[in-house]
């Protein structure tokens, strides 16, 4: 009988084999810059739920904090109600459209540069060359027999691993309670179980991503490569290989001899053995290319020591490629950042920024809703006036008690008094004591003459006694019966 096949098979596999990416060290201005850039964003994300800020003695001391119990959401002197959801909302679309602007103007600016993932995974490459050495050490060692000298290595690298890894997950969970009250419980085991299981699921994560599968995050999970091309134009600053320049590759050696038949490429691969990545710029675009410009600062380099001209690998958009292979001027970089794709971006990102801030300012700390009463909808007193009952929602939304007036309007000859007291306590305001960053639901009654129609509209406000604050009005409708 004739042997079977699988078609499959003699494909072969249909994924390639991860391959090791060890990136070698290289100085220069962009390494400089991500140097910077790193310690920043971990400096804010470690540091930043420590920071202390005065509000008061009725409100938090924590500069940002999530106060999921409470509802609130604090950034120094801004305080977030859930019913201002919309300013978090305002906040995530600005940083949406920032990224697209960011994109349009520089590439994958922030893959390179602030990503977490990026930030996190560079971390932990300079703990392999602390523990391991530079890229060839890094892999003579991994491709060495398990020796008691590499398992001694392995196990320090991962424990470093593990310890920031831990820390990340650590800090996250600061975001969400006081941050030394929280230390302390954790510790002594009275956290609450949220706080551990976080902690455990951040810290796997990131010993995971950033110790282990790092390009392929950026590769094949993250979406952001596949969007990105819908942000950028020919206009866009990349980090390109000027090909027309340093094309055919060939040795110093080889140039010496014949000058004319060679580029500016030595094809040394410094270009390939500093990518975080592992890929090789030379060959042009790819989804891989985060444009960290590692590779620029590598090429400059090497330029510089075999005496040509530095910018073999460069920002630069396709239209100054273009022009320079045709031997023009490239375009003033002003005319690169500011062109109507980064205008209209700019212009949304600012005037969502505007609004927020305008809002800000100009929001009332004292907001009021009112319930109408449904049990009885109203009720004929002794006099023959009529009286309804409401529930009166009042919102302080300062870190201090308030006394405050409430008002009627709009209801002719008509009084109100808190449930609970008496008729004589009757009159045209009522002032009522509020606990500070809290609402307080007071019950009332409204008694007006029995003779009007069966419904009207009137208006309940609420005013501060101390700062003179109008805060807010709520039209309700009076009840009477029908005649």
């Amino acid at each position: 009988m004739p042997e079977t096949s699988d078609p499959a098979a003699a494909l072969g596999p249909l994924y390639e084999a991860r391959k090791g990416v060890y990136p070698k060290a290289v100085d220069g201005f962009f390494r400089r810059f991500k140097w910077a850039i790193m310690a920043f964003t971990l400096a804010v994300y470690y540091i930043t739920p420590w920071i202390r800020w005065d509000r008061g003695e009725y409100a938090p001391d924590q500069a940002v904090l999530i106060d999921m119990a409470n509802r609130r959401f604090y950034m120094f002197q801004i305080e977030i109600w859930p019913h201002e959801f919309y300013y978090v909302a305002g906040m995530l679309i600005m940083a949406g459209i920032g990224l697209f602007l960011v994109t349009s103007a520089v590439g994958r600016a922030w893959c390179g540069y602030s990503c977490p993932q990026t930030v996190w995974t560079d971390l932990f490459q300079h703990v392999d060359r602390f523990v391991d050495g530079d890229r060839n050490a890094q892999m003579r060692l991994a491709n060495g027999p398990w020796t008691a000298k590499k398992i001694g290595k392995r196990a320090l690298k991962y424990a470093i691993y593990l310890f920031v890894a831990f820390w990340t997950g650590g800090a996250w969970i600061m975001y969400f309670a006081d941050a030394p009250t929280l230390t302390v419980d954790f510790w002594t085991g009275q956290a609450a179980a949220i706080a551990y299981i976080t902690v455990a699921v951040l810290t796997a994560t990131t010993f995971v991503f950033g110790g282990f599968m790092r390009e392929q995050v950026c590769i094949y999970m993250c979406p952001w490569p596949r969007i990105q091309t819908a942000m950028m134009d020919e206009k866009s600053l990349l980090v390109t290989y000027k090909d027309w320049r340093g094309e055919q590759r060939g040795s110093v050696k080889k140039a010496a001899k014949e000058p004319e038949a060679f580029g500016d490429c030595v094809d040394c691969n410094q270009c390939v053995a500093v990518c975080p990545t592992g890929i090789d710029i030379r060959e042009g675009p790819q989804i891989g290319c985060i444009t960290c410009a590692l590779c620029i600062d590598a090429c400059d380099s090497v330029m510089e020591q075999v005496g040509r001209d530095r910018g073999l690998i460069d920002y630069c958009t396709l239209d100054d490629a273009e022009a320079e292979k045709a031997g023009e001027a490239p375009t003033p970089p002003i005319k690169t950042l500011f062109r109507p794709r980064t205008v209209i971006y700019f212009t949304i990102w600012s005037a969502i920024g505007a609004a927020m801030l305008f809002t800000l300012g100009q929001r009332s700390r004292l907001d009021l809703s009112v319930e109408h009463g449904r049990n009885p909808v109203y009720v004929q007193l002794s006099d023959g006036t009529i009286r309804n009952n409401y529930v009166v929602k009042i919102r302080n939304m300062e870190t201090r008690p308030r006394s405050v007036n409430l008002r009627i309007s709009g209801l002719d000859d008509s009084v109100l008094w808190m449930a609970g007291g008496t008729r004589a306590q009757a009159g045209n305001k009522l002032t009522i004591n509020v606990a500070p960053d809290s609402t307080g639901k007071i019950p009332v009654f409204v008694a007006a003459p029995g003779d009007g129609p069966a419904q009207t509209s009137f208006d309940i406000t609420v005013e501060s006694q101390d700062d003179a604050e109008v805060g807010d009005s709520d039209e309700i409708v009076f009840e009477r019966p029908e005649r």
